[in-house]
């Protein structure tokens, strides 16, 4: 077998940005975006009570659910232990991880598809890398979720989901649906 000059072997597809990292060992939980957005009415607020991780890299665009930071999926796995830190010491008990956007990527040299991204890729992936470091550090207090329908499912949920976003950018999600 011979290699390209970018390592990899003719004939084999590159390696997705998670194989370098081991298997999550957790199965991710998940909390539905009507319970997070009742959090958010009732006074609960991101980076306070919880943190909203937005893990989106070259799909972040359309807005944001408030209070979220921004974190790649695809750098996170080696700052796990710093953000278990900087959590536990801010009091943080429960951490969402969300993706999931409309993503464009040529199928064929003749067109250009569209196909949903939801955090079950991305945000499930997190959930579980985070879940097992909460695990290995015996933390029976913070817990992990990834926000199930990502952020797709939040921005085309109706006027009230929109308005709890930053950035919205109604012209990325019309036309799309969950």
């Amino acid at each position: 077998m011979t290699t390209n000059d970018v390592g990899v072997v003719k004939g084999e597809a590159p390696k997705p940005w998670y194989a370098a990292y081991p298997v999550q060992r957790s199965t991710a939980s998940t909390i539905t975006r009507g319970t997070l957005l009742s959090w958010m009415k009732k006074g609960k607020v991101a980076g306070k009570d919880f943190v909203l991780v937005d893990l989106r890299r070259t799909d972040f665009e359309g807005g944001t659910i408030r209070g979220s930071i921004n974190l790649s999926a695809q750098s996170l796995y080696p700052t796990i232990p710093s953000l278990y830190t900087l959590f536990s010491t801010a009091g943080i008990a429960t951490v969402i991880w969300y993706c999931g956007i409309l993503q464009a990527a040529p199928r064929s040299t003749s067109q250009t598809e569209w196909w949903l991204g939801s955090s079950r890729g991305r945000g499930s992936r997190a959930a579980g890398w985070f879940a097992d470091y909460i695990q290995d550090q015996n933390d029976g207090r913070m817990e992990s979720y990834a926000l199930e329908e990502g952020i797709m499912g939040w921005a085309t949920a109706g006027e009230e989901y929109v308005e709890m976003m930053d950035e919205y950018n109604a012209s990325v999600w019309e036309g799309k649906s969950k």
